[in-house]
């Protein structure tokens, strides 16, 4: 009960009305760190919400990203996933589990250091590409 208390009023904080459709996507990027697709999101959220539609979750995430509720994450052309952590961090994708990792950063500012002067920033993204741990354990 708690849990559903901050994400109404995370909702709320971005002026967002809060709805059983609005709190269960919003409550299930918080809950995990998969980085999940709309399809996975959907998928997901039918098994609680037999009457869920895709347009309801496609719109829903349209919405909080709008309002900076959520991140999207387009690594690659044709790929948009969604991230439920607000606060400034990289994302590593692995080329062979296509697995998503945060990554803390540890400078103050990257942009700091750039000749990024006189300009507003709006917002960042800052994406590594590789092998993970695990798939280089498996000699993939």
């Amino acid at each position: 009960m708690q849990n559903l208390q901050k994400i109404k009023d995370k909702l709320q904080q971005y002026k967002i009305k809060p709805s059983l459709i609005r709190i269960k996507v919003l409550e299930y990027l918080n809950s995990t760190r998969e980085h999940p697709n709309a399809e996975k999101i959907y998928k997901k959220l039918l098994k609680e919400i037999p009457t869920l539609s895709r347009t309801s979750v496609y719109n829903t995430l349209k919405l909080l990203t709008q309002k900076g509720a959520i991140k999207e994450i387009m690594i690659e052309e044709g790929e948009i996933r969604y991230d439920g952590i607000n606060e400034r961090h990289a994302h590593f994708k692995c080329v062979k589990c296509n697995n998503l990792y945060d990554l803390k950063l540890k400078c103050k500012s990257c942009l700091e250091e750039t000749d990024l002067n006189k300009v507003k920033v709006m917002d960042e993204h800052i994406y590594i590409v590789g092998i993970c741990k695990k798939c280089l354990k498996k000699g993939e």
